[in-house]
């Protein structure tokens, strides 16, 4: 090559990221960001929404459609009613179920259906066991029977935490089965059903109270967490030490080797 000649400049390489590319990138990310932002929006009405529509039909095809085959059985098929009619009667025989049972002879047709149940094995478990749910769910905070407390406990093992509920204190024989010491009945609920879970029996001094109603508490469970009315907080005495079941003031379990 002589001295005044010029090399040749070396081809161009091609972009790796063409605008095309970025182009379609960005759309992308843009369709993605309000997809998710819909679906959040969306989601908890859409779902609100269902929930409710399929209680209303459920409601609507419980009793007024079976009340009417049996007072008219030459009719080849049911009338067609007109929707929520069917859920506001069996709303009605509910609430009429109500004021029978508290105001006149409903608590002895109850006692005497529960004695019938107690004859027959298996409906007799499945009856205590719903009775004795249904009364803790829907029952006030100071029943006998309800879901008195949100604690945090140890479960299923050390350094693993649950949130449980406190249905009261254990029985006598459960306490002095254990050389005496304070029970608690707690119920730990599964997500994303609060309804079904385990019942484990609690060293009283082993619970730490949150600052949490059980309608939060329930919440939390049911959206393994992502639902919080904010950080729990614990219930202390005046003293600092927490207390309990009966709402005395307690030391802290001491450390564990």
């Amino acid at each position: 090559m002589s001295p005044g000649t010029q090399s040749p400049s070396p081809p161009e390489e091609p972009d790796p990221d063409p605008w095309t590319t970025r182009l379609g990138r960005s759309v992308a990310d843009a369709i993605r960001r309000y997809f998710i932002a819909g679906l959040l929006a969306f989601a908890p009405i859409g779902i609100t929404i269902w929930a409710i529509a399929w209680i209303v039909q459920r409601l609507d095809n419980l009793l007024l459609p079976r009340l009417i085959s049996w007072i008219s059985p030459g009719l080849d098929t049911p009338p067609s009613l007109p929707p929520l009619i069917g859920a506001l009667f069996t709303f009605g025989v509910i609430l009429l179920s109500g004021v029978i049972v508290r105001h006149f002879f409903g608590h002895e047709a109850v006692r005497l259906w529960e004695r019938l149940l107690r004859r027959v094995p298996v409906a007799r478990s499945i009856y205590l066991a719903v009775k004795q749910l249904v009364e803790a769910l829907l029952s006030p905070s100071t029943g006998p029977g309800s879901f008195r407390r949100v604690v945090l406990i140890e479960y299923p093992r050390r350094g693993l935490f649950a949130m449980a509920f406190v249905t009261g204190p254990a029985s006598t024989l459960l306490q002095e089965a254990v050389g005496g010491a304070a029970l608690l009945n707690c119920f730990v609920p599964t997500t994303p059903n609060p309804t079904s879970g385990v019942y484990v029996l609690v060293q009283a001094d082993e619970v730490t109270d949150l600052d949490l109603s059980v309608e939060e508490a329930f919440k939390i469970v049911m959206s393994a967490g992502l639902v919080a009315p904010g950080p729990p907080r614990v219930e202390t005495s005046g003293n600092g030490r927490r207390g309990d079941a009966g709402g005395r003031a307690i030391q802290p379990p001491a450390e564990r080797p």
